[in-house]
């Protein structure tokens, strides 16, 4: 098997050192017993629903979810029944219960770990990886071993085909999903099962007519009477995931299917032919808080003395080279030029990386071959060189590119090490300008969504989760309570609210998020829903030995 590593430095293990702080509380004899160690039960049975609990002016009777891997119940890299039964749209409907609320069905994978699905190639070798889990020593996110009953392929797995009762569903979250795909019949065509044309085996499973209905004909098709509405993270934050290569495109704000159009179009689908419908859309924080972002530093590559100055060696050339370049026939601008040069030394260094955004250097290097500078071998040498530079505090290293620093991208070549002698492609590092684009997305599909709430032609029946407020308070508080306990925004056991994938909640995240939409939904439309406790939703497990 293709061994999977990443590269957590001794400031990044701080996360995972656990210390005794928050009470470990034995649940064999609880109320609400459970072999999670994270779980904290009351002292008492909790009341499921308190005295006094009101719908409001809203009607929970038939509740359903559309939403992307948050509200599917997604975390470790994969969907698995776990995670599954502590999904966004199932607290919420948990708490709906309370007030009025009806049975809420997901369509179950059945699969103890799910398919990883940040892990490529999968299955290896004939062994399917599902979710990570915290391992080895020192812990880092390792992958479980699933059965063939999680590869998401029918003609493998027929059991990946959702079984129960379709026409029953509440939650028709999809993993992976960008909005304009609950549109197309595409999404759900087995006989098409093209990604590139919006296919999505997560859909396809439990589709009501595959290859004809769609994500949103197919939820609002069930006549809801309440609506959670999270449609569209998945348009910026694949995009950031992939390091902003173009795997996975960011979506533009206008156009037939940009943002505003589809967005718009999703909530008129299921707005306008009932008006007694009321519901929930919430907006997007910004993902370069989550852990995915921020455990790999920018500069990961420890190196001796002795071997920054082999590194540098083999740079000196290409160094001198930026030199000439400030002078004539050149002069180019002696700050950009130093910006370029690579250099290492003894400690933490940044790692090499392909910068599209610089001048290229090919037709420089040209002129240097005919006059004479340099010869046909050294131009050779310098191509895979014509837009690198090394990594900054200014840039964001996904934790991704963990996998491949410090391997060696020709085995029998041992100065081909990834980010040393080889530099990462445009997949492993989120650079200023991407960050950039990223972030002036986000902030345009929020002000879709606000206006949405405000004064788009259902404000009256739509509550507005303002869940970019929300992180951004707790993010920089570092920590908030809740039920007696200490949440903080990371994936560290036992208060971290992140699971071990670094992009994904865990279910005491998914809890917390939970609150927040009710706050909306009780301030909306007068109702009392009674908030989740924390406690009794699992935070992210310690380590375990593989």
């Amino acid at each position: 098997m293709k061994k999977l590593t990443y590269i957590f430095y001794a400031a990044s293990f701080l996360v995972f050192t656990i210390s005794c702080e928050q009470e470990v509380v034995d649940n064999s004899a609880s109320p609400c017993p459970s072999n999670d160690p994270s779980i904290i039960c009351p002292q008492e049975t909790p009341t499921p629903c308190p005295d006094g609990a009101t719908a409001g002016d809203a009607d929970f009777s038939k509740f359903v979810a559309l939403g992307t891997s948050y509200t599917a119940g997604f975390q470790a890299g994969a969907l698995f029944t776990e995670g599954q039964n502590n999904s966004l749209g199932q607290i919420l409907a948990t708490q709906f219960a309370c007030v009025g609320g009806g049975v809420f069905n997901q369509p179950s994978i059945n699969s103890e770990h799910g398919f990883n699905l940040l892990i490529t190639p999968n299955p290896v070798q004939g062994t399917v990886l599902g979710r990570f889990r915290l391992q080895g020593e020192p812990p880092a996110p390792a992958p479980m071993i699933s059965g063939m009953e999680a590869i998401p392929n029918p003609l493998i797995n027929p059991g990946f085909l959702y079984s129960g009762d379709k026409a029953a569903l509440n939650n028709f979250s999809v993993p992976t999903i960008f909005l304009r795909q609950i549109f197309t019949p595409a999404a759900g065509d087995w006989t098409n099962p093209n990604p590139a044309v919006g296919f999505t085996p997560f859909y396809a499973r439990f589709a009501s007519n595959p290859g004809t209905s769609t994500i949103l004909t197919d939820a609002a098709s069930k006549a809801p009477t309440f609506l959670f509405f999270w449609m569209g993270m998945d348009d910026y934050l694949l995009y950031a995931a992939f390091g902003g290569d173009g795997r996975a495109p960011l979506t533009p704000v206008e156009g037939a299917a940009g943002f505003a159009t589809t967005y718009g179009g999703a909530i008129a689908t299921f707005m306008a032919p009932n008006a007694n419908l009321k519901g929930v859309i919430a907006n997007f924080p910004s993902v370069f808080a989550l852990p995915y972002f921020n455990l790999v530093p920018y500069n990961p590559i420890p190196m001796s003395a002795e071997l920054a100055a082999a590194a540098n060696a083999g740079y000196a050339g290409y160094n001198q080279i930026l030199e000439v370049l400030k002078g004539p026939p050149f002069n180019m601008p002696a700050a950009a030029i130093d910006a370029r040069k690579i250099s290492f030394a003894a400690g933490a260094n940044p790692f090499v990386i392909q910068d599209e955004t610089l001048t290229d250097l090919g037709d420089i290097l040209d002129m240097l071959v005919e006059a004479k500078q340099i010869n046909a071998e050294q131009r050779l040498a310098l191509a895979p060189l014509e837009q690198v530079r090394q990594t900054t505090a200014t840039d964001k290293i996904p934790l991704s590119a963990g996998t491949v620093l410090g391997t060696l991208a020709d085995p029998n070549n041992p100065a081909s090490v990834r980010g040393v002698g080889v530099p990462l492609g445009d997949a492993y590092v989120l650079i200023p300008s991407e960050i950039a684009e990223i972030e002036t997305a986000r902030t345009a599909y929020n002000a879709v969504i606000s206006q949405m709430a405000t004064s788009g032609p259902f404000a009256s029946r739509l509550a507005l989760a303002d869940l970019n407020s929300g992180f951004e308070a707790f993010v920089t508080n570092r920590a908030a309570t809740s039920n007696g306990l200490t949440i903080t925004p990371n994936l560290t056991p036992p208060t971290g609210i992140y699971s071990e994938d670094g992009l994904h909640p865990n279910s005491r995240g998914y809890a917390f998020i939970a609150n927040m939409v009710i706050d909306a939904i009780n301030a909306k439309f007068g109702a009392s829903v009674p908030k989740a406790n924390l406690g009794l939703y699992a935070a992210t497990g310690l380590p375990i030995t593989p």
